[in-house]
């Protein structure tokens, strides 16, 4: 959520930052400033109203000492008809708070200036490419159809049991599943990143914390009878371990990393880019988390990037880096590399991570401060996250890509995980 603050000091810059995002911010901006000076105004007079009462207060013990009771009952009547106009007006403040912040929560994060126009996918800019791109010589298989072949991912069963995109992986596509997260998880920790074992649903705070909620998309899975969430990323419930938290300067940066199952609704995803692995309602996930000092958050984005490449280079798979253009760009962030991995087999760019700068969006949602040494005040915290990595593309990827006339071949970083060398 973006500060007041900016909002009353820069309101046309806020607007024209916006529109990078293709987000036409002009007349929310407007209400949120009428709303807050309308605040504003009533927080003066609840001030004054308090002043009032104070003096009469005085008055009265005064009036009381002289033995001019008459005169203290009245101002005693004067000062009861004070109190109940003081308590309409915080009813009416406490009303037009609410309404301020359901305002304020249909801002999205300002972008940062490297981000550049664009209506969707097809402007975001490459910026970063490894590996050879080009297709197999021959007729390779998808891997919805080598999974098939091998017996290790079994689409239909998964139907059976839930429902389409719940897949069932068995026998070496589970151990390949588990050797991924396992690796995953030990480049992490390797890195510096502290484990986190999260739980897979969060309460209403934490979703609107890291700004899930509101839900626009309706892309969630919600359990109305707890209120609960299911996650769609361990960011949620990571993020959410520092909401409402004051930290020191010397506490930065905090990092964190979290393997979890995902849950997403996926609504008004249809065709033939949802198919197999490429799009699932429940997927694996190892998700890295900083908190970090402002001043060092971009150093740190791109330190996440790197990291997230360089388990792409280990895997030897061919992949490419996309700044994201305004938009496609999502709401909270500020700035967003995408990595793709190249499929020969599809013979496309698949998504198998997103690295974000979400500035102070969502620990100003989270009241996430820290306590700035300098000048001894409170300052908002930046927080980051990133996929290290999302593993249904990744493992698609390997699958279409190591495919050869005598079976899979598994690449030797995942070796001494899966305890062999080919699905044959």
């Amino acid at each position: 959520m973006l500060q007041i603050q900016l909002l009353r000091e820069n309101p046309q810059q806020v607007i024209e930052r916006l529109k990078i995002k293709n987000f036409d911010a002009a007349g929310i901006v407007a209400e949120i400033i009428e709303l807050d000076n309308g605040n504003r105004t009533l927080k003066k007079q609840i001030d004054d109203n308090l002043m009032a009462q104070n003096q009469g207060a005085k008055k009265i013990g005064q009036l009381f000492k002289e033995n001019k009771r008459d005169e203290a009952e009245a101002i005693k009547a004067e000062m009861a008809a004070l109190k109940e106009e003081e308590r309409e007006k915080r009813a009416r403040l406490q009303e037009q708070e609410q309404l301020l912040q359901g305002k304020m929560v249909l801002l999205p994060n300002i972008p940062n200036q490297a981000v550049k126009p664009g209506k969707g996918a097809e402007d975001n800019e490459i910026i970063f490419t490894h590996g050879d791109a080009s297709d197999f010589g021959f007729e390779a298989m998808p891997h919805w159809d080598i999974v098939k072949k091998y017996d290790i991912i079994d689409f239909e069963l998964g139907t059976k049991i839930t429902g389409a995109g719940f897949p069932v992986y068995k026998g070496k596509g589970a151990r390949l599943q588990r050797a991924l997260i396992d690796f995953f998880l030990d480049e992490a920790t390797a890195a510096g990143f502290v484990e986190i074992q999260p739980p897979y649903m969060v309460n209403e705070d934490s979703a609107y914390g890291t700004g899930q909620l509101p839900d626009k998309e309706g892309q969630m899975y919600h359990c109305q009878t707890d209120n609960f969430y299911l996650i769609p990323t361990a960011e949620v419930p990571v993020t959410n371990i520092y909401r409402d938290v004051i930290l020191k300067e010397s506490d930065f940066p905090l990092k964190n990393c979290a393997y979890s199952a995902c849950f997403r609704r996926e609504a008004g995803s249809y065709g033939k880019d949802v198919r197999g692995l490429n799009r699932l309602h429940q997927f694996d996930k190892i998700e890295i988390v900083t908190i970090e000092h402002p001043d060092r958050s971009y150093q740190t984005l791109e330190e996440m990037a790197q990291h997230a490449k360089n388990l792409l280079v280990k895997l030897g798979l061919p992949f490419r880096v996309l700044r994201l253009c305004g938009g496609d760009i999502s709401f909270t962030s500020a700035l967003t590399y995408d990595l793709e991995v190249y499929s020969k087999a599809q013979k496309k760019w698949l998504e198998v991570s997103s690295v974000s700068n979400f500035e102070s969006y969502q620990a100003n949602r989270l009241k996430l401060r820290f306590k700035d040494e300098e000048t001894g005040k409170t300052r908002l915290a930046h927080t980051l996250n990133g996929s290290a990595l999302a593993l249904p593309r990744v493992l698609a990827a390997l699958l279409e890509n190591n495919q050869t006339e005598k079976g899979i071949v598994i690449p030797e970083v995942l070796r001494p995980y899966t305890r062999f060398d080919i699905i044959d």
